[in-house]
């Protein structure tokens, strides 16, 4: 086991807060990580990264297979990532990072091991002070205040279920805007409507499978050729392009 992720030479933090939010790690019929891989690539920048990797999220998979799938596309993309289960205080090998990648999977497991580990605002700390943070699915949700927009099953109960609140809105990652076929049940819509109801004051996105969002500071970029679309209490839906400016929500 080790026991630190040491900084590389020559490594120096920027103070902006940059943050790569994905919906979602695969399209269908593409490879794992693919659509994404180029925007992970000029985000990390020129320069070779070694990232830490939290595979929290991962249930069905062990954390070194989850972490080999994903270390396979970052060499791809010209970077690396380690895991984070590799060391014996994860609090330390958050602070000796120098990027923070969170992946996909249960959102209440990740909250769970990330409370359990007191990471929470041990993340927090170092991406707003300009460590770069990318997370797909499960690992997008956790950068909003709460976890509460989710799609997952509540397999485990975390100790809370709030988040990192790198942003101030909610991601609903995997946005479907219409129930399949036979389907009687609520659309994907009524459920975010129902969480607006009671937090009137939070803006929530839904996050369209294909999409991303590039935060830096307070600046917001849509990535992909997918609209978001943006729920707030009182009003309509509002749907959002990337040619559109969504700096509302920073």
């Amino acid at each position: 086991m080790r026991r630190i992720l040491s900084r590389e030479a020559g490594y120096h933090n920027s103070a902006i807060m940059r943050l790569l939010l994905i919906s979602n790690s695969t399209n269908a019929g593409e490879p794992y990580l693919d659509y994404p891989k180029e925007s992970i690539r000029k985000f990390l920048g020129p320069q070779a990264i070694k990232a830490l990797f939290i595979p929290y999220a991962g249930i069905t998979v062990t954390f070194s297979d989850y972490e080999k799938k994903v270390k396979d596309r970052f060499i791809e993309a010209g970077h690396d990532i380690v895991s984070i289960h590799h060391y014996d205080n994860p609090a330390e090998a958050v602070n000796g990072a120098r990027a923070i990648v969170i992946g996909g999977g249960n959102t209440f497991r990740l909250a769970e091991l990330l409370h359990k580990y007191g990471l929470v605002e041990i993340i927090k700390e170092r991406v707003t002070r300009g460590i770069p943070f990318i997370g797909w699915s499960a690992g997008a949700n956790v950068a909003c205040p709460t976890i509460c927009t989710t799609n997952d099953m509540p397999v485990v109960q975390p100790a809370s279920f709030t988040a990192m609140n790198l942003v101030k809105f909610q991601i609903n990652p995997h946005y479907l805007d219409a129930n399949p076929d036979g389907h009687a049940g609520e659309t994907r819509e009524m459920r975010i409507n129902e969480y607006i109801e009671i937090n009137r004051d939070i803006y929530v996105v839904g996050l369209r499978e294909g999409s991303m969002l590039l935060i830096e500071d307070d600046s917001i970029e849509l990535i992909g050729s997918r609209k978001m679309r943006v729920f707030k209490y009182g009003s309509s839906p509002v749907e959002l392009g990337p040619e559109d400016d969504p700096g509302f929500l920073v």
